[in-house]
């Protein structure tokens, strides 16, 4: 294995009242960190693989205090650009069997969305890079950021660097006069894996699977065949494409499982059962986070590489909190079929 990652997005900071209460109950937040390309870069960096998370933070104690708690799990922060007011912040209310989690963002005006292209020097960050991560959330903040993820993909290509893509779609998002549809496809082009769930594919590049409803609690892996098909088609570029799959059978009991197409095979993963599950939000950037460690580690051995995705993203729904807190060891014992739960000592 071998290779250094480089991430690219916004973190905020993420409020939540404590022990399931509604917004309107609480007094109190929990206080963590938490962003798509933020929780893939502490995934890579708990399995020993070097990682280089990139964003723009506003020079004070609230700044800082993210970067430290990016620091503590291992990732390397010295690219982080330094300005703007303020870090955006999205709240988060934790749904509970038939009722939903709700989540509401304020972030505009947050450094990032204000960032310009002088801020990221990216042939200078993609030095000794084999491997670029980004999500469809970044170009749907702002239009600048839109143009800094086209910047950094076409840099990235003219170094032969592998780049992935999670399609990420965000309703609450693509408020500044431009649709998925506009941007995404430009910069899907430059990648070479690309990751979604079914929302996504329909949302983001128009391709819908058959006979699907994520709302009665069952998914078909079969059925994606036709949705990994077509994006190969449209997107020739992508030697890789993984769709997750969730079956929400209520708030605190989903299946999960995921399909990967290298253009002449599907490979289909192990679906299991969480119940109850503690924190799905960071589940898709775990699963990214999985794949990428398995795509270096098990080379062209991409069912293991797949199972290790779904196992690690899996496990990511019994922790709170963005981040996926497990190691390798960890997720293989849960390849291996131990779902015991029983008590290490």
């Amino acid at each position: 294995m071998s290779g250094k990652v480089v991430t690219f997005g916004e973190i905020m900071l993420r409020l939540s009242p404590p022990n399931f209460k509604r917004f309107i109950q609480t007094r109190s937040f929990d206080v963590i960190y938490g962003g798509g390309e933020a929780n893939v870069a502490v995934s890579l960096a708990n399995y020993g693989i070097p990682v280089n998370y990139i964003t723009k933070l506003p020079n004070n104690e609230i700044g800082d205090a993210c970067i430290q708690f990016l620091r503590q799990f291992g990732v390397n922060t010295k690219n982080i650009v330094r300005g703007g007011n303020r870090i955006g912040i999205y709240y988060l209310e934790m749904g509970s069997s038939i009722r939903p989690s709700k989540v509401i963002y304020d972030r505009a005006n947050s450094a990032i969305s204000e960032a310009n292209s002088q801020d990221f020097n990216w042939h200078e960050i993609f030095k000794g890079v084999t491997w670029f991560h980004w999500t469809g959330i970044t170009p749907a903040i702002s239009q600048n950021l839109a143009n800094i993820c086209r910047e950094a993909v076409k840099v990235a290509k003219e170094k032969d660097i592998t780049i992935s893509c999670d399609l990420n779609y965000r309703s609450k998002l693509w408020k500044y006069g431009k649709e998925p549809k506009d941007i995404m496809p430009e910069l899907v082009k430059f990648c070479d894996v690309a990751i979604g769930n079914e929302e996504d594919a329909e949302k983001v590049l128009g391709i819908k699977a058959p006979d699907t409803d994520v709302t009665t609690g069952k998914l078909d892996a079969a059925n994606f065949r036709f949705v990994v098909e077509e994006i190969v088609k449209q997107y020739p570029n992508l030697k890789k494409v993984a769709i997750t799959l969730r079956g929400s059978i209520s708030a605190s009991n989903n299946t999960w499982s995921a399909v990967l197409y290298d253009g002449i095979k599907m490979y289909i993963g192990p679906q299991y059962e969480i119940t109850p599950i503690v924190d799905r939000v960071g589940g898709g950037d775990s699963f990214m986070g999985g794949l990428i460690y398995g795509l270096l580690t098990y080379k062209e051995d991409l069912q293991n590489a797949l199972n290790f995705a779904v196992a690690a993203s899996c496990l990511k729904h019994t922790i709170l909190g963005d981040f996926n807190l497990v190691s390798v060891d960890e997720v293989l014992k849960l390849m291996d079929g131990d779902n015991s739960g029983r008590v290490s000592r």
